[in-house]
C-alpha cells in the first residue's frame, strides 16, 4: 500500500480544516486499526508533533514501520552527538520501540552547517547500529536538495510537499533524480492541508485572490466525475516514482473515505493551469489567515 499515515493530528490540533481538535485515544486506536486492515505499513511521526510519539506508544506501533524526526539543532548545542542520541532516547522511550524504519531532519541546513557536519557522522553510527534503518530529511523547498547534492552528502529518504497546485519536486527534476538515484520519496500536503476539499464558501478570504485557480478546479473535478478527494489523492498516487503518499485524518471514517477514493487508474491527467509556483498559496507556513482583510 503507498498510502503512509501522518500522525500530526494525534498529537496537535493540526491543519486548516481541522474542526475536532486534536484527535483522541480511542479514535486513534481504530484509525491505526483500519489502517492494519488495509495493509498501511508505515507511520510518519514527529518529536515536534506535540505528545503524538507518546499517543503511539500506549496504543502501540510494533506493526508498523515508523518513520519520525529529529527537530531543528539548537543553536546552543555543543555535543551533537550526545543531542542526537538524546532525543532519539526519549522518542524511542515514547513509543516503546527499539529501532525505527526512518529518521528524517526536520531542518536539512542542519546538516551544512560547518558546526554541525558532526550531525550527518551520528546518524551513519545510528544506521550502522541497527537503530535506525534510513536516514532523510523533509524538504519545503527543493532547492534544499540542490544543497545537500553540492556537499556531497547521501541520504535514503525524501520527504517532500507535492499536490496538484505544488508540483515543485517534479518541475524541478528532483522526483526523476531520486528515483534513479534510488531514493524513497514520501510526499505529504496532497490535500494542502485540506484546503484542496474546501467549498468555495468555505475557504478564508485569504485565498480569494487564487478563486481563478480553484474555479477550475472545480470544473476538471465536476466534469471528469471526480471528488475533490479522489482527485486529489490519486494524483499523487498515479505516481510510480513516489513510494508514500502520506495522509493525515482526524477519525476513522475519513480513512475509510480516503481508502475508498483510491483508484487504480495510473492514467491521470490534470489541467496545466492548476500547476502554481506562488508560495504565499503552496506553502502554508505563508498563509495569514487570522484577521485578514483582503
Amino acid at each position: 500500500m503507498k498510502l503512509a499515515l501522518g500522525t500530526a493530528q494525534f498529537g496537535l490540533d493540526y491543519g486548516l480544516s481541522n474542526t475536532s481538535g486534536q484527535v483522541k485515544i480511542p479514535e486513534v486506536k481504530s484509525i491505526l486499526e483500519e489502517a492494519k486492515k488495509y495493509n498501511i505499513d508505515t507511520l510518519d511521526t514527529a518529536i515536534a508533533y506535540g505528545n503524538s510519539e507518546s499517543v503511539l506508544g500506549e496504543i502501540g506501533v510494533d506493526k508498523f514501520n515508523v518513520v519520525t524526526k529529529l527537530p531543528p539543532i539548537p543553536k546552543d548545542i555543543s555535543d551533537i552527538d550526545l543531542w542526537v542520541n538524546n532525543q532519539v532516547k526519549s522518542s524511542f522511550k515514547k513509543m516503546h520501540v527499539n529501532s525505527v524504519s526512518g529518521l528524517l531532519l526536520h531542518k536539512s541546513s542542519d546538516l551544512l552547517e560547518s558546526s554541525k557536519m558532526k550531525l550527518f557522522d551520528s546518524l551513519c553510527k545510528l544506521k550502522d547500529d541497527g537503530i535506525i534503518s534510513k536516514i532523510g530529511v523533509s524538504i519545503y523547498h527543493p532547492e534544499e536538495l540542490d544543497a545537500l547534492e553540492r556537499h556531497g552528502i547521501k541520504i535514503d529518504i525524501v520527504q517532500a510537499p507535492f499536490n496538484i497546485l505544488d508540483r515543485r519536486l517534479e518541475s524541478s527534476g528532483w522526483l526523476h533524480k531520486l528515483n534513479l538515484a534510488g531514493i524513497e520519496v514520501h510526499t505529504r500536503s496532497v490535500f494542502l492541508q485540506g484546503l484542496l476539499l474546501q467549498k468555495k464558501e468555505q475557504r478564508n478570504p485569504y485565498f480569494n485572490k487564487w478563486n481563478n485557480y480553484f474555479k477550475i478546479f472545480d470544473e476538471w473535478v465536476k466534469d471528469t466525475r471526480q471528488t475533490p478527494l479522489g482527485a486529489s489523492l490519486n494524483f499523487s498516487n498515479s505516481y510510480k516514482s513516489i513510494n508514500k503518499v502520506i495522509v493525515g485524518v482526524q477519525n476513522k471514517t475519513q480513512l475509510t473515505e480516503i481508502l475508498a477514493s483510491i483508484s487504480q487508474d495510473s492514467q491521470f491527467s490534470v489541467p496545466s493551469e492548476l500547476e502554481i509556483d506562488d508560495l504565499m498559496l503552496i506553502n502554508p507556513s505563508n498563509w495569514i489567515l487570522g484577521g485578514y482583510s483582503g
